[in-house]
């Protein structure tokens, strides 16, 4: 089997794989006379149907006994209170500095304590879609939070026949020393003063998001949201990927088959609102055969470059999906949307964000046909998605360094999926290191990855924006032609500018003008940025997230070159 559950006596024990005081405080309390196991779907949807305050919509889930559901399944909606979104700042990653791990497992040890008096539910699903890489992941979850462990198991892979024997046959990753992922989750959790415990361990001193990714668990106290269950998982999976030979990707991937029978596979990395499930789930008016792998997250095989998804589902904000929209078909749950009836009194969601800015639903894996949970073609090509004023719709890069640093300082705006602290500007250009705000490891692991795609596996790279250029916005229309024109090898990049290592692409309406003294310097100054953001990992954490000298280099030669 993929991960470990069961261990030989001779196995157990401190300082053995598998074990660790953070994981003993949380693994623990799987085991207690108050756990109640769901074991499947058709029950994890009574109890939420059940849970007080759950909405039970007329909204039929469409070929539901797929899922293990009953045929009157109908959609359920559960709305949080203020807080729909998640929360980077409530997140504390053992190893980094300053992280105090004694401080937060007795938190930890003693949230577990308060919550003896609670049933709680456990349930379990897989993460990774294929027998080369299948993780088992865990959750305990009290009652009353139904919703959140429904939407949980319906996100990931239930434990279906099918894929408890594809588990079963499934190659064990680490060389079977990587245990179980277990994340244990009090949503009602509030802290309270007892003895032993030290609450100034906690960025934020009513949530905490707490992953000790060695050891595979994690504890998530205070926080409602389901997203924050989702990206919790993610980020454990991510993790175990990435120790053991995988790029983990927060973004899209789709392979189109051409006329002459050849493929192309695209992965298109961006934050929510970037773009990216737009460009991944884009049909081209039926130019090419495609098969698309997950819209959100996966991983690719730095080997063999191969890629599997983690997820069978979509996690997708509603804003986009009018009320009797079609796509709205295929959902199966939704979150903090309103409700309505219609003309024949019948129960009917109210989305759009109306109620608040960031509704959200899980969508079947029906809803996209072309679904496949691995590519088994290699990766041809890496896109940024940047939303950064002074770069063209497109431009492609040359040279493996500055290939990955240019990931690693990618910039975007944020999107009404994330609750900022007090004081940040939502509109602000941040950088977000290849898009993945739930890394876990230092992020010179990601950029060897990704140098190592485009060095040794000769992967194309580019940067597109789908943000404005200079004051003109660029339509989807702009992207998906520029999309077309790569994957048919009809694109003329040429040298841009003074530039030794970086082409572009001249598309009508969004040519630069390198002889604007004006808009040169912009673009220098964003460059430059990026030297900046470089340098500032040297130092922050303690140099935690250091990129090696050429990546630093790759960056200064581009800003030199605009001298």
């Amino acid at each position: 089997m993929s991960t470990k559950a069961y261990y030989p006596i001779s196995e157990i024990g401190k300082g053995k794989p598998g074990f660790s005081k953070t994981r003993s405080i949380i693994e623990a309390a799987f085991y207690g006379n108050n756990v109640v196991p769901v074991n499947t779907l058709k029950e994890a949807y009574n109890l939420a149907k059940n849970s007080p305050g759950t909405i039970v919509t007329d909204m039929p889930v469409y070929r539901g006994e797929e899922f293990g559901l009953d045929a009157d399944a109908k959609v359920l909606l559960f709305n949080d209170g203020a807080i729909t979104g998640r929360y980077a700042a409530a997140r504390r990653i053992a190893g980094e500095p300053g992280v105090d791990c004694d401080k937060l497992d007795k938190v930890a040890m003693d949230a577990i304590y308060s919550a003896r008096y609670k049933k709680l539910y456990h349930a379990t699903v897989y993460a990774g879609l294929d027998p080369e890489f299948m993780v088992k992941v865990h959750l305990l979850i009290p009652e009353g939070e139904e919703n959140i462990m429904y939407s949980w198991m319906l996100n990931f892979q239930y434990m279906s026949d099918d894929y408890v024997k594809m588990y079963k046959e499934s190659v064990a990753v680490g060389d079977g020393k990587e245990p179980d992922i277990y994340i244990f989750s009090d949503p009602q959790w509030t802290p309270v003063a007892h003895p032993g415990v030290d609450y100034s361990c906690l960025s934020d001193p009513q949530t905490l998001c707490y992953f000790n990714t060695d050891t595979n668990c994690a504890c998530i106290l205070g926080m409602r949201y389901f997203g924050e269950h989702k990206k919790g998982t993610l980020t454990m999976v991510w993790a175990i990927a990435n120790r053991n030979g995988y790029a983990s990707c927060h973004g899209g991937q789709k392979e189109y088959t051409l006329a002459d029978g050849s493929k192309y596979v695209a992965s298109v990395y961006g934050l929510s609102g970037s773009g990216k499930s737009t460009i991944t789930h884009a049909k081209h008016d039926g130019k090419y055969d495609i098969k698309v792998l997950h819209d959100d997250a996966f991983i690719i095989n730095t080997d063999t470059c191969a890629s599997i998804a983690i997820e069978p589902t979509y996690f997708d904000k509603t804003q986009d999906y009018p009320t009797g929209c079609e796509d709205n078909k295929y959902l199966l749950t939704a979150q903090n949307c309103s409700a309505t009836l219609d003309e024949d009194g019948k129960v009917q969601l109210v989305t759009e964000d109306v109620r608040n800015g960031n509704g959200r639903a899980i969508k079947s894996k029906l809803w996209s046909p072309n679904r496949v949970d691995k590519i088994e073609a290699p990766v041809n090509a890496i896109f940024w998605i940047m939303k950064d004023p002074t770069i063209p719709p497109v431009v492609k890069l040359k040279g493996a360094s500055l290939a990955s640093v240019m990931g690693a300082t990618l910039a975007t705006k944020r999107s009404t999926a994330e609750r900022l602290a007090p004081g940040v500007d939502p509109n602000k250009l941040v950088v977000v290191p290849y898009a993945n705000p739930f890394r876990t490891y230092p992020l010179a692991n990601d950029y060897e990855k990704f140098k190592k795609l485009v060095e040794e596996k000769n992967v194309d790279c580019y940067i597109i924006n789908t943000g404005d250029f200079m004051g003109k916005k660029v339509q989807p229309k702009d992207t998906l032609g520029i999309l077309e024109a790569i994957v048919e090898k009809k694109a003329d990049f040429h040298k841009w500018g003074p530039f030794s290592d970086i082409e572009i692409l001249d598309w009508e309406g969004f040519v630069p003008d390198m002889n604007d003294p004006e808009y040169v310097g912009q673009l220098k100054a964003r460059m430059n940025d990026r030297v900046n953001e470089i340098k500032a990992f040297e130092t922050a954490k303690e140099g935690y997230d250091k990129l090696p000298d050429d990546a630093l280099a790759a960056i200064q030669k581009v800003v030199d070159e605009l001298n």
